[in-house]
């Protein structure tokens, strides 16, 4: 397999690292959101909703037993010889009690069925939440610092000739070099006389000691030094 990566585009790791970064921050947020609501949830399912229907019970209870108290005080206080009395409201009013204790009797044996369930379910999902964060945590700093230096290595290598590159440029600062050097440079004039001015008016010939210099019409005349 290779080891090679074929990168079209070092903006796009860039882009990459960013959005990693940003991915870990929201999402540690996130699980620390989520962890508090759950804990929430089961904390009013197992303690809040417990005594709040143990408190119904109880009150479902005694009312219970007024409504039978009222009823029994109708039936021994309103009698009228052999007429037994309907007592009819009191009655409605101990089945009314009687059901709101069966629901309150209900939703506690609910609460007391399912709060092991919840607590279960809630452990098991820190569990999972915790392994999560971990990755969060660990893994994606890991990510992060590797892209880092996948970036700082590329940009070295966009920013460094090739040694082809870098011969060919030499070559060329060589050949000029050479080309200034093999330029005629003109002799320097004699002290008192302008340059130009030998070969303007005349010339002195070293070999034969003569010198020459330029007739009217352009010929060159000699003379004897």
């Amino acid at each position: 397999m290779s080891t090679q990566a074929e990168v079209n585009s070092i903006d796009t790791l860039a882009f990459v690292k960013a959005a990693l970064v940003a991915f870990g921050h929201e999402t540690g947020q996130s699980l620390a959101e989520v962890e508090l609501q759950a804990q929430r949830v089961v904390d009013w399912i197992c303690i809040e909703q417990a005594a709040y229907w143990k408190t119904e019970v109880r009150k479902a209870a005694d009312a219970v037993n007024q409504a039978q108290k009222d009823l029994q005080h109708c039936r021994t206080y309103k009698k009228v010889g052999d007429n037994e009395p309907s007592c009819i409201e009191e009655k409605k009013a101990l089945e009314k009690a009687r059901r709101r204790l069966a629901r309150a009797e209900a939703k506690a044996e609910a609460v007391r069925r399912w709060t092991p369930v919840v607590r279960q379910q809630f452990q098991e999902t820190g569990v999972r939440i915790t392994r999560f964060r971990e990755v969060i945590d660990v893994d994606c700093p890991k990510a992060v610092a590797r892209l880092e230096r996948m970036l700082i290595s590329l940009d070295h290598y966009a920013h460094t000739q090739s040694p082809r590159t870098a011969a060919a440029g030499a070559a060329e600062v060589a050949k000029a070099s050479v080309a200034r050097q093999g330029d005629p440079q003109e002799a320097p004039a004699p002290a008192g006389q302008p340059p130009g001015a030998a070969s303007a008016g005349g010339a002195h010939d070293a070999g034969t000691g003569r010198s020459t210099t330029a007739g009217p019409d352009g010929t060159r005349q000699g003379a004897t030094g």
